[in-house]
């Protein structure tokens, strides 16, 4: 099992940046992907950005088009955490983030995210 709690959000300015944190415990952090999903009122929970376990020179990582270039993925293993770097925030980026965590080392396929944290509000006015 693992438990996931993510904190960061907050309401922001359009062009403003925010930082979500997802901490883990439980399973050993370094063994699993992990990723950040969003979802916006009446819409479908939209996978954002992911990052795999294993490092080949650097942990690969893999985003949402309408987020390339504005959101950065990371995580720490030695503090068991993940984040999420949002900058040039737009106010269709409003939603609940959530952390999310694989079952594997690897970030597929999106139906291996089994471990889910609360979510946390981002609201970014115009």
């Amino acid at each position: 099992q693992v438990q996931l709690v993510e904190s960061g959000g907050g309401l922001v300015q359009a062009g403003g940046s925010l930082r979500l944190s997802c901490a883990a415990s439980g399973r050993t952090f370094s063994n699993y992907a992990m990723g950040w999903f969003r979802q916006a009122p009446g819409k479908e929970r939209e996978l954002v950005a992911v990052i795999n376990a294993v490092s080949w020179g650097g942990f690969k990582t893999d985003y949402v088009d309408s987020v390339k270039g504005r959101f950065t993925i990371s995580r720490d293993n030695a503090k068991n955490t993940a984040y999420l770097q949002m900058n040039s925030l737009k106010p269709e980026d409003t939603a609940v983030y959530y952390c999310a965590a694989h079952e594997s080392a690897y970030m597929t396929p999106v139906s291996g995210f089994k471990y889910w944290g609360q979510g946390t509000q981002v609201t970014v006015s115009s």
